[in-house]
């Protein structure tokens, strides 16, 4: 039977590391959104003129979001022939989007079990400065700026919630 998890919430908040601990569990492909895109993504924002380090601005939301969501979706739709699909990403705006959830299980051809991380500002900033990607510099760099572009909120859909803040 076909098995799908989606690993949803901010940046920092242990998305990735609680999605490799579940697909280990299942047996699972994970497909992370970082892990998949990101060397294109910088290719694609040097080569356009843009700052390879940005994944907040419109221009980098526009060229690249939905592209980088629906190339996990055909990667997922390969894999769940086979194995069980865990998917890893921010998925922001859709969690505000009662039935988005319905709506990926239709396209996937499984509705996915949803999992939201989540932990406190002040140990996401610890974990993005400990991690020291270049691309989180703009992040750090107008901290309270970014906070307000975060969706603290938990998703409209059905969700398992998670609290990393203590770990």
């Amino acid at each position: 039977m076909k098995e799908c998890h989606l690993v949803s919430g901010p940046p920092a908040s242990g998305k990735t590391c609680y999605a490799r601990k579940l697909a280990m569990q299942i047996g699972g492909c994970l497909i992370d959104s970082d892990e998949l895109s990101e060397r294109l993504i910088r290719a694609g924002l040097a080569l356009a003129g843009m700052d390879p380090d940005d994944r907040d601005s419109p221009a980098y939301k526009q060229a690249y979001r939905q592209v980088v969501y629906e190339t996990m979706y055909d990667v997922a739709r390969s894999n769940l022939a086979t194995v069980p699909v865990v998917l890893a990403g921010p998925f922001t705006r859709e969690g505000g989007e009662a039935g988005w959830l319905d709506e990926l299980g239709d396209r996937l051809g499984v509705k996915p079990l949803a999992h939201f991380i989540w932990c406190d500002p002040a140990s996401r900033k610890k974990r993005i400065v400990d991690r020291g990607e270049a691309r989180d510099r703009p992040k750090l760099e107008a901290w309270n700026d970014y906070l307000k572009l975060c969706r603290e909120d938990r998703p409209v859909w059905p969700h398992h919630f998670v609290d990393t803040s203590d770990t």
